[in-house]
């Protein structure tokens, strides 16, 4: 069931929890919650600044790494995951254009990070396809 359901997804839900229940907390500003965050020292003396925005950064490229591996396959589950991935592409993109909270820059970003999951699944499967029918056995005619 899990390698049907699109990973990415639950970088979008999370972010619409985040702009949502901000808005119902009174918090309109995303920018505002996205630049909020922790520093981090580093042993070179410089102090690193973590954002909320960079947390569901790394979380995104660590689901659309998963999402690339199980692309690899070619079951019918695989192509139904494909599916939903195009679904939430096109979710994700219709948030970024049309709701408030949702155009920034991280937004943006995890809204590519679904389109490179749509375009990435589906040229892994047929190129996965192709070689396994090139290495299916030829019949003699």
């Amino acid at each position: 069931m899990l390698r049907i359901f699109p990973m990415i997804l639950i970088a979008v839900i999370a972010y619409n929890l985040v702009v949502f229940g901000g808005g119902a907390a009174g918090q309109n500003d995303m920018a505002a919650v996205l630049n909020q965050g922790f520093t981090i020292g580093m042993f070179s003396g410089d102090a690193w600044k973590v954002s909320l925005g960079d947390i569901f950064l790394i979380g995104a490229l660590a689901l659309l790494f998963v999402e690339i591996i199980k692309a690899a396959g070619t079951t019918h589950r695989e192509i139904i995951n494909h599916g939903l991935s195009m679904l939430t592409f096109v979710v994700a993109l219709v948030e970024f254009i049309m709701l408030k909270g949702f155009g920034t820059s991280t937004f943006f970003l995890i809204t590519i990070m679904c389109l490179f999951d749509v375009v990435a699944g589906y040229t892994i499967s047929l190129v996965a396809a192709k070689r396994d029918l090139s290495m299916a056995p030829h019949e003699a005619h």
